[in-house]
């Protein structure tokens, strides 16, 4: 690990960091070991953009490619294969880590396919398909936090399998959430199943947000509506915590950690800022707070390690504030639930073009390998 540096100072104030993004040719180059090495990266998120763009572009694949078209695979066995080898492979890379935290970093995430975002039973089968096959313990399957999504958490937590929940955005989905994952710890200690061997994280997206709200303020155009520009994802990230410290202080939270039970930590997603007016750091910096993961495509985490100014807890003083920036919000027009609703619905769809694009392009692949 590195030291006097801004991602070493991130890491001593309790911010897991993990790089969003995975690769063959990163894996295979040394690129993610040095990140590990150098960078402080503790861990790997993926989602379907991410394997589009590294089949893409990605020389890597082409003898796998070869391989999986001679043994006449159709393009969804491809990808399966080719995703999870990947996965496989990372996690393997992060196994020291995985080992030295006692399991609480080093992971590596991977995500049931978009389209299966509203289908509760088809959700949890392919997640137990994806856990047996990765067959890695720090591995974590990515499930949407949708209305069907909430079950599937449930019952995939409740099978013994570490879970990443993804695209969060509403404070009120994020309470569902929370419930969903204690409910599966509840099942799994039913069962007889060791709790200490279950980890989630809850990824609460943050400029996404400020992307959508700050859009709609410009509409408005006053003065007031101005002013609240590019605050609402960072307030809505800090009261996450908030309502993530209060929920597991709880007597039915303590009872199942008492027992052995993780707290399911709050990961910070959409951390690369969008608006270039903005610090490149602003959702690392501002979302300084113990126990939580924040995982930033490489440009943000060069950002942070190059300029970074980390100056300790930034959340937890801040509830007040940001508690008054939604209020304004809400005070100049803005609709939270309606903003929170529709990110939700685009998040899936946005997954889905990109899950389309990586079939279309390991569809092309198996075609001119044949």
């Amino acid at each position: 690990m590195s030291s006097n540096t801004p991602t070493a100072a991130l890491s001593e104030a309790g911010v897991s960091i993990w790089l969003d993004d995975l690769s063959r040719q990163r894996i295979v180059s040394g690129g993610l070991e040095r990140l590990i090495a150098e960078r402080d990266v503790v861990g790997v998120t993926t989602n379907p953009t991410i394997f589009a763009g590294a089949l893409a572009n990605g020389a890597a694949y082409a003898e796998q490619l070869h391989a999986l078209s001679i043994a006449g695979a159709d393009v969804d066995t491809a990808v399966f294969e080719i995703t999870t080898d990947d996965v496989r492979d990372a996690a393997d890379h992060f196994r020291p880590v995985y080992d030295r935290t006692g399991g609480y970093d080093g992971r590596v995430s991977i995500e049931v396919a978009p389209g299966l975002a509203h289908d509760t039973a088809a959700t949890i089968e392919q997640a137990k398909e994806l856990w047996a096959k990765v067959d890695r313990p720090n591995v974590m399957i990515k499930i949407p936090a949708t209305i069907a999504g909430l079950d599937a958490i449930t019952e995939t937590i409740a099978a013994g399998i570490s879970v990443n929940v993804t695209l969060i955005f509403s404070l009120d989905r994020y309470r569902e959430v929370i419930d969903a994952y204690l409910t599966g710890l509840e099942r799994a200690r039913a069962a007889g199943i060791d709790l200490g061997t279950i980890h989630s994280v809850a990824s609460f997206f943050v400029s996404r947000v400020d992307t959508e709200i700050d859009k709609r303020l410009v509409a408005i155009g006053t003065d007031e509506a101005l002013g609240l520009k590019s605050k609402a994802g960072v307030a809505n990230a800090q009261l996450a915590y908030e309502l993530f410290e209060q929920v597991f202080a709880d007597e039915r939270a303590t009872a199942l950690l008492a027992g052995g039970a993780n707290r399911q930590r709050p990961l910070w997603a959409s951390t690369g800022v969008k608006d270039p007016s903005l610090s490149d750091t602003l959702y690392v910096t501002e979302l300084v707070a113990p126990g939580v993961v924040n995982t930033m495509p490489e440009k943000t985490l060069e950002a942070t390690f190059d300029h970074g100014e980390i100056v300790g807890d930034t959340v937890t003083g801040a509830y007040a504030e940001a508690g008054a920036v939604l209020d304004a919000l809400a005070r100049v027009g803005v609709d939270y639930d309606d903003v929170t609703a529709l990110l939700e619905r685009e998040g899936v769809e946005k997954f889905i073009v990109s899950w389309n694009e990586l079939l279309d392009t390991v569809r092309g692949a198996l075609e001119a390998a044949a």
